[in-house]
């Protein structure tokens, strides 16, 4: 049987994929670039994260007290772990207040998740290598396989929607987490065929803790769990696990057949460095990324409406499709995880409060009984050309326009946002921002001294890509 195995052809799709891991060579300076903005973004993301007890008490080692020869250290805290606990630790920070990257296409997601799995590994290389007098790896290695991850997971995302059976998009987090560490382990060919045809089969989460009735915080660690599993089928295959050829095509029993409608999957385009280039960042607002325009939108009408909240007859959003399907909620918000995907929620607090910020999300704002009101008088509507655009390649718009019309009849302007601050078209206004809002990020958990030391080792580019991944990581520790 296993020899049979062997001589069976691996699906193609599984072979393109370990094909760009391995040989790929990335020479876009502009991936580069975004890749080290990307990078400590994500870190300052998962920093932030430190500062609520939702969050840290899911993190540490599963066993309380472990230490693990050099391990995997956490950012922000004195954590120790191993690659797959760190991996989990380090994306379970990232997503846990929807502040970090995001890809919209067919599927959605966020492909700094991967990260978690990147860094874990990257560190406990590093560590072992030096303590075995050899090099370790370098910052830009880490930047590499975070434009690779990137890139496969934004790549399926672009025509294969997990969401439309139902199923989540960390999936591809994990797929992607573990091709690249595989790779990062020495695997070749066949340790990254392999692992990937377990991850593959491991089959995918139910996207139902990102929907009423069951929105909940499993949304904030599912990517921690997807991208940690990716490090373990990684450690796996390095061991000389099988791997198991058709995962996907196999009739009845693959991926395919029992999980994606019997529909092939498939890569919309080369795998390159194209999903880094045109990655959005969340630069202004913690919210689910369909909002964004939305929230952008609702904040320049603050000043507007904020003396007259109790003129308003009625406030419209004009939306996109997708936007419908994921955060068009009416009814209760069970809690912030729920908040932070209504785009009626989200926009009540930019007319509201003039901004958007976690703690808008926790119950203590959430008991302001003017958000409701303001919900209870929104309509969400779509306009079909705003959808065609957020699917077409060369814009990848994100549109959102709120207007309020009072009970007089009389009208605010319609305010329309087709790109957020964090889109490639605002890029250059947007890097500022970015930095601003990362140095906010170390605000919340480190001494002056400390921040001023990470901030000054992380402005130069070319010089934080030659620094030791070791080095780079000790610089967040406590």
């Amino acid at each position: 049987m296993l020899k049979l195995k062997e001589q069976m052809t691996m699906d193609t799709l599984i072979e393109e994929i370990t094909d760009y891991v391995l040989n790929k060579e990335i020479t876009s300076e502009e991936a580069y670039k975004t890749a080290h903005n990307v990078l400590i973004d994500t870190i300052g993301c998962g920093i932030l994260a430190l500062s609520y007890p939702e969050c840290t008490k899911l993190l540490g080692p599963v066993v309380p007290g472990t230490i693990v020869p050099n391990g995997s250290r956490v950012p922000g805290t004195s954590y120790v772990l191993d690659l797959v606990q760190g991996a989990f630790n380090i994306g379970c920070m990232i997503r846990w207040l929807d502040y970090n990257d995001t890809w919209l296409a067919a599927e959605w997601g966020h492909p700094s998740d991967n990260l978690g799995g990147i860094l874990a590994t990257a560190d406990y290389l590093s560590r072992l290598r030096l303590s075995e007098g050899k090099k370790p790896l370098v910052v830009r290695d880490v930047l590499e396989m975070m434009i690779k991850a990137h890139e496969i997971q934004g790549v399926l995302a672009l025509d294969n929607s997990l969401n439309r059976v139902g199923l989540d998009h960390v999936h591809f987090v994990k797929i992607a987490t573990t091709a690249v560490v595989t790779k990062m382990l020495g695997g070749g060919r066949t340790e990254i065929n392999n692992a990937l045809t377990n991850a593959w089969i491991d089959g995918a989460s139910l996207r139902t803790y990102r929907h009423a009735p069951n929105t909940g915080s499993r949304k904030s660690w599912a990517a921690g769990d997807a991208t940690s599993r990716g490090v373990r089928l990684a450690m796996m295959a390095m061991t000389g696990e099988m791997g198991y050829p058709t995962a996907l095509s196999a009739p009845e029993w693959g991926f395919q057949d029992v999980l994606y409608n019997q529909k092939e999957l498939t890569l919309a385009r080369p795998l390159d460095s194209y999903v880094m280039e045109n990655i959005l960042f969340k630069v202004s607002y913690p919210a689910e990324f369909h909002a964004q325009t939305a929230a952008e939108c609702a904040i320049i009408l603050h000043q507007e409406i904020k003396e007259r909240l109790d003129d308003i007859e009625k406030i419209t959003i004009t939306t996109h499709e997708s936007a419908i399907r994921i955060i068009d909620k009416v009814g209760p918000l069970n809690n912030p995880a729920d908040r932070d995907h209504c785009i009626q929620y989200i926009t009540a607090l930019g007319l509201l409060y003039g901004d958007v910020v976690a703690d808008h999300y926790e119950d203590d704002v959430a008991n302001d009984s003017r958000i409701d009101q303001l919900r209870n008088k929104m309509i969400v509507v779509e306009d079909e050309q705003y959808s065609k655009d957020y699917l077409d390649p060369s814009k990848r718009s994100i549109a959102n326009a709120v207007q309020v019309t009072f009970k007089d009849g009389s009208t605010t302007e319609k305010v329309v946002s087709e790109y957020p601050l964090g889109h490639r078209f605002r890029r250059e206004e947007a890097i500022p921002q970015i930095r601003e809002k990362f140095s906010a990020t170390l605000m919340t958990h480190y001494p002056e001294k400390k921040r001023t030391e990470i901030e000054v080792a992380c402005e130069s580019q070319s010089k934080l890509e030659q620094m030791n991944v070791k080095e780079f990581v000790d610089l967040f520790l406590l």
